[in-house]
């Protein structure tokens, strides 16, 4: 006897272990998209010094790939819903070493300024489809540990992207650095095509998901995403103002920063433990102990020791947030897993691109005291959501 279409059941998405291979290449993946974005960093002076621009004016080529990323991440997303992920992902990786290619040759900042445009609209579009793809090679209460594994790539972007493109560009100049991303991104796009399983881009989904109160907790996850990132770069953002002036010397800037930014994996490994297990603790733990340590770094400054310590903690705490507030945008089932993926890309972004300019308005106006207890009051106010919001952030998964 024939079985009935409808007695078919979804074949089960593999354990961790068995999506690992999977994880981990977009680990790589995102490691390499993290890099592109901050490689100017690094860089300005002699990207400035090459183009003939003032240092002020290259480092609206930060500026300009955020705006792409905000502005862009939702509709690009929304525009693409029906394509196959694994192609389009290799497609955005593809974009970003396009990118890299035009801002090596470019001529003047004009070209240089067209070329980080083409890798801001490639990172909307990556990191809204890389976050969903996480969640759909693996089981439902694996979600947490599978973005911690693809956001601790991002995490490594961030400690080691800033001193590699510094290194890289005093070692063989500004261009060439652009010129090894460009083969690193190739890499990335190739290890996708081969180690990545393929995935639905529309899985079936719960007919509940169009209900108010999932949009209602998506609503609730992205703004206190939003506020957590929004916070943490008023103050983060003049980390280096902050510890010159507490008296740390110039060269010692970059270990610190160094270990700074591998202090946030012990934050990546207690959200992997948590969000799958403890999604309310995983979430309002980490976001108290960053309210709590900016308000220690406004007491603490200008002395330097106490400074270090505070920062030390508050960076590990951070390491947490992004699967932690990945998982309950995606977990919120308000809109497709890419739409979900989109919404954290946007107001992560946003955040980011709003706190460096209050810091840097508090900052010249209130000093770093201040700048530090602003930070601290608004990521009080994602705190407050986690806490009065429990069904975005249930004790349980």
């Amino acid at each position: 006897m024939t079985p009935d279409p409808a007695d078919r059941r979804p074949t089960p998405p593999p354990s961790l272990r068995g999506a690992m291979p999977g994880l981990l290449t977009l680990a790589v993946a995102t490691f390499v998209a993290i890099t592109v974005e901050v490689l100017p960093v690094g860089l300005l002076p002699q990207i400035a010094e090459g183009v003939g621009v003032s240092e002020s004016r290259a480092g609206l080529l930060v500026t300009i790939y955020a705006l792409m990323v905000a502005a862009l991440a939702i509709p690009l997303t929304a525009l693409t819903r029906r394509l196959p992920r694994k192609p389009l992902l290799v497609g955005t990786l593809v974009g970003y070493a396009a990118s890299n290619v035009v801002v090596m040759l470019a001529p003047g900042f004009a070209v240089l300024a067209v070329g980080r445009t083409l890798g801001g609209i490639a990172h909307a579009l990556f990191f809204s489809v890389a976050i969903a793809y996480a969640t759909r090679i693996v089981g439902p209460l694996q979600v947490g540990r599978a973005l911690s594994i693809t956001s601790a790539g991002g995490t490594a972007g961030f400690v080691l992207g800033v001193p590699l493109s510094t290194s890289l560009g005093e070692a063989v100049g500004w261009r060439w650095a652009f010129g090894v991303l460009v083969i690193a991104c190739l890499l990335a796009a190739a290890l996708v095509v081969a180690l990545l399983p393929a995935v639905e881009n529309t899985p079936p989904r719960d007919k509940r998901a169009a209900g108010g109160g999932h949009r209602s907790r998506l609503a609730i996850a992205a703004t206190a995403n939003s506020l957590v990132f929004l916070g943490h770069y008023t103050v983060y953002t003049y980390i280096a103002v902050i510890l010159l002036g507490a008296g740390l010397r110039d060269s010692a800037l970059g270990p610190v920063l160094l270990v700074f930014g591998a202090l946030g994996l012990v934050g990546t490994a207690f959200a992997a433990w948590a969000v799958d297990r403890r999604p309310r603790l995983g979430a309002a733990l980490p976001v108290a102990v960053v309210t709590a340590t900016l308000v220690a770094l406004g007491l603490a400054l200008p002395h330097l020791v106490p400074v270090l310590l505070v920062c030390m903690v508050w960076l590990a705490a951070f390491g947490a947030m992004p699967p932690v507030f990945q998982a309950a945008v995606i977990r919120s089932d308000g809109v497709s897993p890419d739409i979900s993926g989109a919404f954290v890309n946007t107001t992560a972004n946003l955040g980011i691109g709003v706190g460096a300019a209050l810091g840097g308005a508090v900052l010249e106006a209130s000093g770093a005291s201040m700048l530090a207890w602003v930070g601290a009051g608004i990521v009080a106010l994602a705190l407050v959501l986690v806490l009065v919001a429990p069904r975005t952030f249930p004790a349980r998964p």
